[in-house]
């Protein structure tokens, strides 16, 4: 019986407890609800669980496989950790949306059919904007609105494509396809909108360095990587997501490069992450395969991690600017070590888990004999740690003394990051343990001498480019301008030219127009002006005319008339 119970509904049902619970009360259900959650998930067996019928479908709310508890377990370990690091310091409505939000990323894991899909795509959308609009701030609510437009969007899109298979198969089964026609690339499209793939990726920077301190950390990890996940699902082996993802990596590390907020360079970082993700998608054999889930298990950890280290800066400092940050480690040792620690996973260091993950992605492209894509792959791993391995840790906790001495992180956010960072070592140190929940089976050692070497020498030599170009590194209080530039910036001016253009338009029209009554009234006081009475001459119609005149024109009408008649 409880195999066929959905483990996401767990999640919603402590999302509407939160709200109204107080105290310990409230402390349990955000603690307990994620680890019978993943409790719940490994009772789920393989193949499809439950079936309802609706309008002639057969609703598979609850299908399972290796893969699908491996992208569940995360997310549950996600919203432990994430509860864990917030309770203490979130308020009740921002804990509510993000456990209501996971439990959509946790529901579309196990949807067996495109339709339960959908449904909780869409929940994660609108949850995951109330935790952006639980900021609190004005730039948090006009950030959740420009949120919200997009990701409507991409629902609408995904909603057209969902249709367009159903009306012409006539299947809702969630299996895989290539885009090939209107209808699988309507799909594609909508996934990777919530993939933030370029030129629609600027929602994630825009957004969740708006959220809360803690918001952020759930931010960080499900919309994306459920988009990945539906990616293996659907679109294995799509050769287009190989130079998509490529794009995605370059564009993250080149944003990342450029911003001055600590956030900002960890927002872009996910859209550089989530490229190998899909790079490796795209390869879809099954060592891509499994980089692909591996890598997303692991950025999860790392990226949680990363976002966690900085909203405790910002819980600590209230700010959030690499220029206005530095030298907080004298007083901040235990988040520095951990962010220290999630910048190594980030960037693959070596008994990380960024290695043992992102290198089996890599591996999938030259067993491939996709050099370009190995060697691409490869100097994107320097470029990440060059802004996510060296940047953000040097600019926030060492480079100048900013003069700030914050208390280190309460104890909560202490242990949360602990668990991660830990988790971060052992999927390094032990990763053939980890290996063993990837959906097909593993023949892949990372710890080659070679590859171990090759991979020090890259980061080493980034490291000595980092500080080498330091110069060219320091921030200034600028701001990068991104694609949503389009629409934010150009597609308002070009509106209100149009709209400017339309009133002188319509201004130049009700001139006419009153011209054009004066015109026509000065006529008509011409013809039927009352006379001196007025001030005016008499009109021609307004004359008294004498009788023979009158009978004159009165024959003359007939006349006409009757030969009009007769012709």
């Amino acid at each position: 019986m409880i195999e066929s119970l959905p483990p996401a509904l767990i999640l919603l049902a402590a999302a509407l407890l939160i709200a109204p619970l107080r105290g310990h009360w409230r402390t349990a259900v955000i603690l307990a609800a994620p680890l019978a959650t993943l409790w719940a998930i490994w009772q789920v067996p393989d193949g499809v669980v439950a079936t309802i019928t609706f309008l002639d479908y057969q609703i598979e709310p609850l299908e399972g496989s290796p893969l699908r508890r491996l992208f569940a377990t995360i997310f549950a370990l996600m919203v432990f950790t994430g509860g864990l690091y917030a309770f203490r310091q979130a308020r009740a409505v921002e804990l509510a949306a993000a456990y209501a939000y996971a439990a959509g990323a946790i529901g579309v894991c196990f949807a067996g059919d495109l339709i339960t899909m959908f449904l909780y795509w869409e929940l994660m959308a609108l949850f995951s904007t109330l935790v952006v609009w639980s900021g609190g701030t004005p730039a948090a609510r006009a950030a959740g609105i420009r949120y919200a437009i997009m990701h409507l969007l991409g629902g609408v899109i995904l909603k057209v494509g969902i249709e367009g298979v159903v009306v012409h198969t006539g299947s809702i089964d969630i299996q895989p396809m290539l885009a090939t026609n209107f209808d699988t690339w309507m799909i594609l499209t909508g996934i990777l909108i919530n993939a933030a793939a370029p030129p629609v990726s600027a929602w994630l920077a825009d957004a969740y360095p708006e959220a809360s301190p803690t918001g952020s950390v759930f931010l960080s990890a499900f919309t994306t990587k459920t988009a990945v996940l539906a990616l293996i699902l659907l679109f294995p082996g799509e050769p287009v997501l190989i130079w998509v993802g490529l794009f995605m990596v370059m564009y993250g590390i080149i944003y990342a490069l450029l911003e001055n907020d600590a956030r900002r360079i960890l927002a872009y970082s996910i859209v550089n992450q989530v490229g190998f993700m899909v790079c490796a998608v795209g390869i879809g054999t099954q060592l891509a395969l499994n980089g692909a889930a591996a890598h997303a298990f692991a950025h999860i950890i790392y990226k949680a991690l990363l976002f966690m280290s900085a909203g405790v800066v910002i819980y600590r400092t209230g700010k959030s600017k690499c220029t206005d940050l530095g030298g907080l480690f004298r007083t901040m040792p235990v988040t520095a070590a951990c962010g220290i620690i999630g910048a190594l996973a980030i960037s693959g260091f070596p008994l990380t888990s960024g290695f043992t993950t992102k290198t089996m992605i890599s591996q999938a492209a030259a067993d491939e004999s996709l050099m370009t894509v190995y060697l691409l792959l490869a100097a994107a791993s320097a470029g990440v740690f060059l802004h996510a391995g060296i940047k953000f840790p040097w600019f926030v906790f060492f480079q100048k003394d900013s003069g700030l001495r914050p208390k280190d992180a309460p104890w909560n956010m202490a242990v949360a990051m602990g668990l991660f960072a830990a988790l971060c070592i052992l999927i390094g140190v032990f990763p053939e343990v980890f290996y063993r929940f990837l959906p097909y089976a593993v023949e892949y050692e990372p710890y080659k001498a070679g590859k171990v070497v090759f991979y020090l020498q890259l980061l080493l030599f980034s490291g000595l480019a980092f500080f080498l170009l330091l110069p060219l590194m320091r921030r200034t209080l600028t701001i990068s301008l991104d694609s949503d530039w389009l629409w934010r910036v150009l597609l308002f001016r070009a509106a209100a030219g149009i709209q400017a253009g339309l009133s002188a338009a319509g201004a130049a029209l009700q001139a006419r127009r009153v011209a054009g009554f004066a015109a026509l009234r000065s006529r008509a006081e011409y013809h039927f002006g009352s006379g001196p009475a007025a001030g005016k001459r008499m009109g021609v119609f307004s004359r008294t005319w004498s009788i023979g005149t009158t009978a004159l024109w009165i024959a003359i009408l007939l006349i006409a008339y009757v030969l009009v008649y007769v012709i």
